[in-house]
């Protein structure tokens, strides 16, 4: 069963975003033609949402991977919420990671998760340090150290917010 594993910044600039969504695009149709595909993502704003969207739009069954902490009270805005509970609503699986100490460490095991679980990584990634503990970057190392494939989309020149 082939999986995809999604990580990404919450903020994606407006100049990144049609590249973004046309190299996710790409990657779920490839992924849709295999039995049993499945998309790993969980459901942050930003590329974690448009991921999981654009997965079940073609028909590829989400997995959302939940970090262990009061995540949906962290998401964001009450569009951010909403368009969590939506979607965690048609997700195939739920996955619940045991509670950790902080909340970057909790993010840092949900990506983990997702990279120990997929056979490829998509990363919405301007290539920049972490912010914090468990931002893009870590799980990007994190997968690059496991031999997990990544892709990353972003157009160069553009920076986040």
């Amino acid at each position: 069963m082939p999986r995809i594993g999604i990580t990404g910044h919450r903020c994606v600039p407006a100049a990144v975003l049609p590249a973004v969504r046309a190299g996710i695009v790409a990657e779920l149709k490839e992924l849709s033609q295999e039995p049993a595909a499945q998309a790993l993502s969980a459901l942050a704003a930003g590329s974690d949402q448009l991921f999981a969207r654009l997965a079940l739009d073609h028909g590829v069954p989400v997995t959302a991977v939940i970090p262990g902490m009061d995540y949906e009270a962290h998401l964001g805005d009450e569009r951010v919420r909403g368009a969590y509970r939506l979607l965690l609503a048609a997700c195939a699986e739920h996955v619940r990671l045991p509670r950790e100490p902080t909340h970057e460490e909790a993010y840092y095991a949900a990506g983990r998760w997702i990279v120990d679980h997929a056979d490829r990584l998509v990363a919405v990634w301007d290539g920049r340090p972490a912010r914090g503990l468990g931002g893009t970057a870590d799980v990007v190392a994190y997968a690059r150290s496991t031999g997990v494939p990544v892709r990353v989309l972003w157009r160069p020149g553009v920076t986040r917010a």
